[in-house]
């Protein structure tokens, strides 16, 4: 069985921001994620990318205690499906997902990941774009990023 991937809003949005959402597809051929994050992103998304809402609305409501409620559909979703790998870059977000055992990323792994793969040629211009947008990301990733 293949892992589905899952994405939250915050990739989406950043790699669309900085021209690579095609990464993701490069890398996955199919990208999930849930009506709320549709909603959340605001944009039409590719063909590539399924829509799909978890079915136990438990979790759901539980996790939409504590986080805003795209990453709280991406979790209950992943929590439903056996294999799965979830992009989450909130930090709340990523703890539940430890608690949880799921297995997550962050947007900035995806990209290590591309790099990795040869499919980001010139990893300082897609550094420069990142630090144009809202999305933090520290000295320490950076050199992650560049060394990796």
């Amino acid at each position: 069985m293949r892992t589905l991937i899952i994405s939250d809003t915050a990739c989406l949005i950043l790699f669309d921001k900085i021209g690579k959402l095609d990464i993701l597809k490069d890398l996955f051929h199919t990208v999930t994620i849930t009506s709320k994050i549709a909603e959340e992103y605001k944009k039409e998304t590719p063909n590539w990318i399924i829509i799909k809402d978890p079915e136990n609305t438990s979790y759901l409501n539980a996790f939409s205690e504590i986080l805003d409620p795209g990453e709280a559909s991406a979790i209950a979703l992943s929590k439903e499906i056996q294999d799965s790998l979830l992009i989450l870059d909130d930090l709340k977000a990523r703890q539940l997902a430890d608690e949880l055992k799921l297995k997550y990323t962050g947007s900035i792994g995806i990209l290590i990941l591309a790099k990795r793969k040869g499919l980001i040629a010139d990893i300082d211009l897609v550094i420069t774009k990142i630090q144009s947008t809202n999305f933090r990301i520290s000295n320490a990733i950076i050199n992650k990023l560049k060394s990796d």
